[in-house]
């Protein structure tokens, strides 16, 4: 009989059973986005978990929208993170490292760069947010130019092969909650009239466009999992919509405003 304990197998990975830990956010890297000096010990305490899945890395400076959270993009990041994954799989674990980037949930008191939030279109969330000074709006976003959308989709692929070269055992692409990939999905976020914008294809693009690059970077035998309202799943890594949950009933909005 299945359940909960029951093992399974995901991709070339098998798991102990059917419990993973979901990513969340600590806010404990430092400034450089290097994963703080307590995460080895705090991601090993939870490696009894079938499944270990990071709290969310951005790709490039421009995905960052906390304060102290980690990146995936540098040597250092690349350094640190081993430290964890060495860790996690002494201790018997497995563990996946998520891909974030915020898009226009970010403010310039919380980067290094303190450049204005990049986005699918030029529209504010309407909320505030935790910065370095307390509660401030959220900003107006620029809008990514078509180029510039290419090379984040190229982003997340150089993200994933480095947290690969980490160690990690595969990655997610963080699809929800209003950030990035969600954005591209939803007409209350994005209006662009080129090929990322406009029709329910055009307005998926970028999210197939991003799981088909990261899994081509970092090879057939590695995991690719996706959280958000289009579900990717990797059959011979052909990203198709999950047929319990239609793309239609999840981009009326980007769940945010």
């Amino acid at each position: 009989m299945t359940d909960l304990w029951s093992p399974i197998k995901l991709g070339n990975l098998q798991l102990p059973h059917r419990l993973a830990m979901a990513p969340m956010t600590r806010s404990r890297a430092k400034p450089d986005g290097t994963p703080g000096d307590p995460a080895p010990e705090y991601y090993a305490q939870r490696a009894t978990m079938g499944l270990l899945i990071t709290e969310g890395s951005q790709l490039s400076e421009d995905g960052q929208g906390y304060l102290n959270t980690p990146g995936i993009y540098t040597d250092d990041h690349v350094a640190g993170w081993r430290k964890v994954t060495e860790a996690v799989h002494a201790a018997g674990g497995r563990l996946f490292i998520q891909l974030m980037h915020v898009g226009r949930r970010s403010h310039p008191e919380n980067t290094a760069h303190h450049r204005q939030p990049v986005a699918p279109s030029a529209l504010a969330p309407g909320e505030d947010m935790f910065t370095s000074k307390g509660m401030l709006p959220v900003p107006e976003p620029r809008a990514l130019t078509t180029e510039e959308v290419r090379q984040t989709v190229a982003d997340y692929a150089y993200g994933a092969a480095r947290a690969i070269e980490a160690g990690a055992d595969g990655v997610e692409v963080h699809g929800a909650n209003g950030y990035l990939v969600h954005q591209f999905l939803a007409p209350n976020a994005n209006e662009r009239t080129d090929e990322y914008g406009g029709s329910l294809e055009n307005r998926a693009r970028f999210a197939i466009e991003v799981v088909q690059a990261v899994a081509a970077a970092i090879g057939h035998r590695k995991p690719v999992h996706g959280s958000g309202p289009l579900r990717r799943h990797c059959e011979h890594y052909q990203p198709r919509m999950h047929p319990d949950e239609d793309v239609r009933g999840n981009v009326e909005d980007d769940g945010r405003c």
